[in-house]
């Protein structure tokens, strides 16, 4: 298994160099060559646990690692660090079945790639036969963050430099990040959003003249974020456990479909998603759910991306994007890998903010995707509606999934059996959630998730326990313009 730059002007390289580089030269994003299929039966998958199934779906496309490599990567990373002994519950309500990612360190969905990503990483350098601290940047919407930050706690020959928009992510995120303890951990807030983040990251990463410079002083860069393909593979997983799940529980038999609904911003998880069908899970619809961001939806509706929109600061922050990464990835697969049309329509997205697919591209849309958006309103309704009915209790951006699949299912008329991604712990965006289930705020955000638990029943992350008394360590707000700046004397250069 080789891996490809969706810009087609990078060299094609094996996976561990791929997870090392994170984005390729010519700034496309690694993709794998192929999709390897399903080789056991659904019988067969729905037997395993979460451990042995990741392990299945994973070896294809980390040939280079061994089996007792691989393993012993996939055991480091989900042995005892989450709270659910099956790592991924699935759980039935309000008709649909959520697939809940969140019970991990950190309490978000980014747990399930980022506690694996950091043992895949140092074994490719040690394959690899590097002897550069690997460097790593993330830019977060909020999750990513503290996820990257818990997965890279501590490892040796590493670095990681997190940015986060100043005033953009919950004040749960915000403290998370603010307090992370690592050694090689730097965190910084940014006065821009997410996107102004993400475009500079991708800037410095690319910066030839940098990277050399840090190559002298024994420094190579490569990133966390849904861009590195060692971040997107292991999302693959939990949604093959999903349908393996409802095989085993009777809902579907082998075989038949089911729709997949995705609260995205970055596309990232719902391409997962894409990547887990084109390997044998039977779906009928992808189902794209965006926030009042909702360039996604009109996106998939339309064919045209146009980021030249007003910017909303919303109750689901991890989803306020409007320049979503992964979608390069989709165009290249859905344009039969052509790289030219890729690198077409990134730089009309680069120099006018905007473009338009062709009809092939447009095909594969319509024949697969389907999308809406609810706004902060209807998010509130939707955690309120489905608490108050069955007391399931969901965060904002799940609920963004709920609400915009209930909407599908309705104007449609197709009730196929549906799995959506449940990305995160209510008590993250705790104020939303007592508001919606009408039991008002406390005092400040610790007191409200102390309020969220007495009312509700709901069990507080260990993540998140001791927030309050965490002593913060982070603090410097800087200029997008000052970020390079921040990495260059970071690093002594």
């Amino acid at each position: 298994m080789n891996y490809n730059s969706t810009r087609g002007q990078a060299p094609q390289m094996n996976v561990c160099s791929a997870i090392i580089k994170g984005i390729a030269s010519d700034k496309g994003l690694y993709v794998p060559e192929s999709f390897p299929k399903l080789t056991k039966s659904w019988e067969e998958l729905s037997m395993l646990n979460y451990k042995e199934l990741a392990y299945t779906v994973l070896a294809p496309y980390i040939p280079e690692f061994t089996e007792e490599e691989l393993k012993a990567c996939i055991s480091g990373a989900y042995d005892g660090k989450f709270s659910e002994e099956e790592i991924v519950p699935v759980r039935k309500a309000g008709g649909a079945w959520f697939i809940e990612l969140y019970h991990g360190p950190t309490a978000a969905f980014k747990d399930m790639a980022l506690q694996l990503m950091p043992w895949l990483l140092t074994k490719s350098v040690e394959k690899q036969h590097e002897d550069k601290t690997v460097v790593i940047l993330v830019s977060t919407s909020g999750d990513t963050g503290m996820a990257a930050l818990k997965g890279f706690e501590n490892v040796p020959g590493t670095q990681i430099v997190v940015f986060f928009p100043d005033g953009a992510v919950s004040p749960v995120q915000e403290q998370q990040m603010r307090t992370a303890s690592g050694n090689n951990a730097h965190v910084f807030s940014i006065l821009g959003n997410f996107d102004d983040a993400q475009t500079t990251q991708k800037q410095i990463l690319n910066d030839k003249e940098l990277s050399e410079r840090m190559a002298e002083k024994g420094y190579t860069f490569s990133a966390a974020n849904s861009m590195n393909i060692g971040r997107l593979i292991p999302q693959i997983v939990y949604y093959v456990w999903g349908y393996s799940r409802l095989v085993a529980n009777g809902t579907v038999k082998a075989g038949d479909p089911v729709n997949i609904c995705v609260p995205s911003g970055n596309f990232g998880n719902i391409l997962s998603a894409y990547y887990a069908m084109r390997m044998g899970v039977p779906v009928k619809r992808l189902i794209c759910a965006s926030n009042k961001n909702k360039v996604l939806t009109d996106f998939i509706n339309t064919g045209t991306y146009d980021a030249n929109r007003e910017f909303f600061v919303t109750n689901s922050p991890s989803m306020d994007i409007l320049i979503s990464s992964n979608l390069e990835r989709l165009l290249y697969h859905l344009a039969g890998n052509d790289a030219e049309e890729v690198r077409s329509l990134m730089g009309q997205l680069t120099e006018k903010g905007r473009y338009t697919v062709g009809a092939k591209v447009r095909d594969g849309l319509e024949a697969l995707f389907s999308a809406g958006y609810a706004d902060e309103d209807e998010i509130c309704a939707a955690i309120g509606e489905l608490y108050n009915s069955e007391g399931y209790l969901m965060d904002t951006h799940t609920a963004v999934g709920y609400k915009v699949w209930k909407d599908y299912a309705a104007n449609e008329n197709d009730y196929t059996p549906a799995l959506i991604a449940s990305t995160a712990s209510p008590y993250k965006f705790a104020a939303t959630i007592a508001d919606s289930i009408g039991i008002g705020q406390g005092a400040d955000q610790f007191d409200t998730i102390d309020r969220l638990m007495i009312a509700t029943g709901y069990p507080i992350p260990e993540g998140l326990k001791d927030l309050r008394s965490r002593k913060v360590i982070h603090t410097e707000s800087i200029r997008r313009e000052d970020m390079k700046q921040r990495v260059e004397q970071l690093l002594g250069l």
